[in-house]
């Protein structure tokens, strides 16, 4: 196996190339690029990275592209050579190539041309150009482990595109309690306090809820801390501290949704986890029961949103990392294929 990388700037003009060499007939890399943005695409490293989509098959004038980089198909050549050319942020192409060395050997060259202006060039040094780079390893080794059924050396990311990829990940969004939670609906006759967040779901993730209830298994650091926070101080109301940790029953199912919640003495919580149209939305139902109930919840309200989309946050990236190629490959018994 060989990798080369080269980069260089010329007359503000950035180009990169990728490549590597594969000890297989070129027909089945090929037949690999053939399937880019299909539904059983086995290159793009979704869903860590957004995904790729065109507005038809891929072919001569598809357009489409991943998040905001949009570009439409310039050449295609099925098995042998499929270039885009960027619509939007700069102008410029990429392309992608499969070239013969042999009867059972062939080289995969990805080549990119970009001409940023303004700020842009600037973003694309620091930010898209070592994005860039991390998913077209990711996309190669891909390729290497599906032509060959073998990768010795998967490329590993940097501390810099890990930093950047978590800080550009997607946010969940709040959306009104969706009509098919009826858990939650229904969950209390007086609903004091309700909201919901909601992320989507790339169909190689996992759509069943209870997948889901990793949300509360592992919280990041900053969310530990103010739950320890919490404890510190609910006893200034007149509140037990909570023995009960993080980890809430289920306390009701029905199809794509479930429902956890535990009930104390000075309120009453339901959270339901509904998985429906590629989508995961988390609604949480309050019922406040006295005096303390709604001390304590005047000031945890005020935290809540930011604790909610941390914490799914944080599960969406984790369970989407989880579900590339790669990563089903890795946790796969047995020699990859």
């Amino acid at each position: 196996m060989a990798i080369r990388f080269r980069m260089e700037v010329l007359m503000r003009t950035f180009h990169t190339v990728h490549e590597r060499v594969l000890d297989v007939p070129a027909g089945r890399p090929g037949a690999l690029m053939d399937r880019l943005a299909a539904a059983d695409d086995p290159l793009w490293p979704a869903p860590a990275w957004p995904a790729l989509r065109f507005d038809r098959p891929l072919g001569a004038r598809a357009e489409g592209g991943h998040g905001p980089i949009r570009y439409a198909v310039d050449a295609y050549e099925p098995g042998r050579r499929l270039r885009f050319r960027f619509t939007a942020l700069w102008s410029g192409f990429h392309e992608l190539v499969v070239e013969p060395m042999g009867p059972d050997r062939c080289r995969v060259r990805h080549r990119l041309e970009v001409r940023p202006k303004g700020r842009m060039r600037w973003a694309w040094i620091f930010v898209f150009r070592p994005l860039h780079n991390a998913l077209f390893d990711e996309l190669f080794d891909n390729m290497q482990r599906a032509a060959t059924g073998s990768l010795p050396r998967p490329v590993r990311w940097s501390p810099w595109v890990r930093l950047l990829h978590r800080l550009l990940w997607e946010r969940p969004r709040r959306v009104p309690m969706p009509a098919g939670a009826r858990l939650a609906q229904e969950a209390f006759g007086r609903v004091d306090f309700a909201d919901a967040f909601q992320v989507r779901l790339h169909p190689a993730m996992p759509q069943d809820p209870d997948a889901w209830r990793a949300v509360f298994s592992s919280p990041p650091r900053s969310i530990r801390a103010l739950f320890a926070l919490r404890q510190a101080l609910v006893g200034l109301v007149g509140i037990r501290p909570d023995t009960r940790g993080d980890v809430f029953p289920v306390l009701a199912r029905r199809e794509g949704e479930i429902l956890l919640g535990a009930d104390s003495g000075h309120l009453d919580f339901r959270i339901s986890l509904l998985s429906a149209d590629r989508r995961l939305t988390l609604t949480t139902v309050t019922r406040l029961n006295n005096r303390r109930g709604r001390l304590y919840f005047a000031v945890v309200r005020r935290v809540h949103p930011f604790v909610i989309r941390t914490m799914l946050r944080r599960t969406h990236r984790e369970l989407a990392l989880g579900a590339t190629p790669g990563a089903r490959a890795a946790a796969a018994p047995g020699p990859a294929g």
